[in-house]
């Protein structure tokens, strides 16, 4: 569901409910955590700060919101805490990424199930491939150029991080040889290391390409390669309206090889680039949270994801909005990890595998 239908939708709700005061809500006078499982100053800490501010002021009750991180794993120790320590009172929340990867692998690193949480609501963002630029003598001098560099040092926080194993199958699709760098404890720290040159490529949301990063790519030292967009069945793809300084990766494929991307590879870029595109960052609350706080919160994120001073904010920021996904559209998109394709899963743990 886009932002703009899913706006009206929420107003019809909205239109059916009497307000709420102050004195009505579950979170009067609350502190409210919001666990966030990478480090701060990247993406994920950024937008979980953005969005704290306006859960504040559609949450009933005036409740402080407070931010902690909890970096490890790519955000699967604050997973598990969640799931296993935290109190199921409402008080503690997780934002950010989550790993359909991880779960459709029944990895045994991920103990809990996100179906099993209480999902409050989401966001989809586009993620954006990004290299240095003079990771080819002469400097790339456009995106089909990343075709001639070989041995590129790709940084991620672990084999199965989507923000290196995004990147990794398409300079995979594309074959470019590269290899990994891991051990990073979030994409600020990723950046960091491509500006020293220990790596030359990674995966960012648009974002953070045109925010924390716009100045290394003003100033000549970065590029960015190409946007993922997921392409479906009949071999049709939505290109992004506002990203008009790189192609999306089918168009680059086709540019370079003349042809569409195909085989078990691209299949499992794919999939994961289905997945980790449409619902990106997600709330979630432990399992057994109490109803009347489930539903607070999820109309106070529905009413945040859509005010039009954040979604005016990002359009500024990224060029394009987030896209809200809505508790009905997230639990069908976790419902879908169990029926997710063998022949992609397989590639992808032998994939994952290989790094380990």
């Amino acid at each position: 569901m886009g932002w703009k239908s899913a706006a009206s939708l929420f107003a019809g709700l909205l239109g059916a409910a009497p307000a709420a005061s102050a004195a009505d809500g579950v979170y009067a006078d609350k502190t409210i955590t919001v666990l966030v499982g990478v480090d701060a100053g990247g993406t994920v800490d950024t937008l979980a700060r953005q969005l704290s501010r306006y859960l504040t002021k559609h949450l009933a009750g005036n409740p402080a919101i407070v931010t902690q991180n909890m970096p490890g794993g790519a955000a699967v120790v604050a997973t598990n805490y969640l799931a296993e320590r935290a109190k199921p009172d409402g008080l503690t929340l997780l934002f950010g990424p989550w790993d359909p990867l991880l779960q459709a692998m029944k990895a045994p690193s991920l103990r809990a199930r996100y179906d099993k949480f209480e999902y409050l609501g989401g966001v989809g963002d586009v993620r954006v491939l990004y290299s240095r630029v003079d990771v080819i003598p002469g400097g790339l001098k456009s995106p089909a150029d990343i075709v001639k560099a070989s041995d590129i040092a790709l940084g991620a926080l672990n084999a199965s991080d989507f923000s290196g194993i995004l990147p990794h199958l398409a300079l995979d699709v594309l074959g470019v040889k590269h290899r990994y760098v891991l051990g990073y404890r979030g994409g600020a720290e990723v950046f960091l290391a491509m500006q020293r040159n220990e790596v030359q490529f990674h995966s960012t949301a648009i974002s953070t390409f045109r925010g924390r990063n716009g100045d290394f790519v003003k100033s000549g030292a970065g590029m960015g390669v190409a946007y993922l967009a997921p392409v479906r069945a009949d071999g049709a793809f939505d290109r992004v309206a506002g990203i008009d300084d790189m192609p999306a990766f089918p168009d680059l494929y086709r540019q370079i090889f003349h042809s569409a991307p195909e085989g078990k590879t691209w299949d499992a870029l794919n999939w994961l680039t289905q997945e980790a595109g449409e619902l990106t960052y997600a709330l979630f609350a432990p399992a057994g949270t109490p109803p009347k706080a489930v539903a607070d919160m999820r109309a106070a994120f529905a009413a945040a994801a859509l005010d039009p001073d954040f979604v005016e904010q990002t359009r500024q920021t990224n060029g394009v909005p987030y896209s809200f996904v809505d508790p009905t559209r997230g639990a069908a998109i976790f419902g879908a990890l169990a029926s997710a394709p063998p022949a992609v899963i397989e590639t992808l743990r032998k994939d994952i595998e290989s790094y380990r």
